[in-house]
């Protein structure tokens, strides 16, 4: 059974996406979701309807503890995912996305396509991109 809400009821109501100087809405998604690693875990939640902690640091390949709960954190406060403790010994933390989180696969998919694509062309005009993986490494965003 969740701590951090009764049975019945409602989950809890996405807060807003932090407002960035410029004022722009899509600059505020796009800040949102391009810090570190952030873009990942949202992509690997995608895959899964719900994750426990230690299976979504084992999933998002190299991220500390304390950076995955940073990000996690601030995706919670931004209404993408819902964090739910389970009683138990010992607890279990689940992390799944929102309704509004999962709303980020219309615009994943075509940026996972346009980026496989650009790392394609890359490495056949000889051209290396640095941080990429090979595409064996990256799995697909599946239908869930």
């Amino acid at each position: 059974m969740p701590l951090n809400r009764s049975p019945g009821q409602p989950r809890s109501k996405p807060l807003a996406v932090p407002v960035p100087e410029s004022g722009c809405p899509v600059d505020a998604l796009i800040s949102l979701i391009m810090g570190p690693w952030t873009a990942y875990i949202i992509w690997v939640l995608l895959q899964h309807d719900s994750l426990r902690f230690s299976e979504l640091k084992r999933e998002v390949h190299g991220i500390s503890a304390r950076m995955l709960t940073d990000r996690l954190r601030r995706l919670e406060a931004a209404g993408l995912i819902i964090r739910e403790q389970q009683l138990g010994i010992p607890p279990h933390v689940n992390y799944e996305l929102t309704v509004r989180g999962r709303e980020l696969e219309e615009i994943m998919r075509p940026l996972e396509a346009l980026a496989r694509r650009w790392f394609a062309e890359d490495q056949g005009n000889g051209r290396a991109i640095a941080e990429a993986p090979p595409a064996a490494a990256v799995p697909r965003l599946h239908r869930i």
